[in-house]
């Protein structure tokens, strides 16, 4: 390979990543924790969601699965503490908040 074409091979390995397109970011969901109630209370997200609680009350509250898998329970959230799960697989996953059990909500994974 003569150093002319060496160059250009170098210079596209160089700028090849700038135009291959990005891997897509797995998707994130939000649900506040605010006067006793999930905020969004039905979520529906796609599968490998990352879903955040955050407890905007006053007094703690938990995440808490009914069944599993996954079997996911939070400690209790102070006010602005967070909690995060990843769901992997499609399903319906009904929470509650062990400290209020009349809190409730679901994650729909699509």
């Amino acid at each position: 390979m003569n150093a002319r074409r060496l160059r250009a091979v170098a210079v596209g390995a160089l700028l090849l990543p700038h135009y291959l397109p990005a891997a897509p970011k797995p998707a994130e969901a939000a649900v506040a924790i605010d006067n006793f109630t999930f905020k969004d209370a039905t979520l529906i997200v796609p599968v490998g969601a990352r879903v955040t609680w955050t407890n905007r009350d006053d007094i703690p509250h938990t995440v808490t699965a009914e069944a599993g898998p996954p079997d996911f329970h939070s400690h209790p959230l102070d006010t602005g503490d967070r909690f995060s799960e990843t769901f992997d697989k499609p399903g319906t996953y009904r929470y509650f908040c062990a400290i209020h059990p009349k809190m409730r909500g679901t994650v729909i994974v699509r």
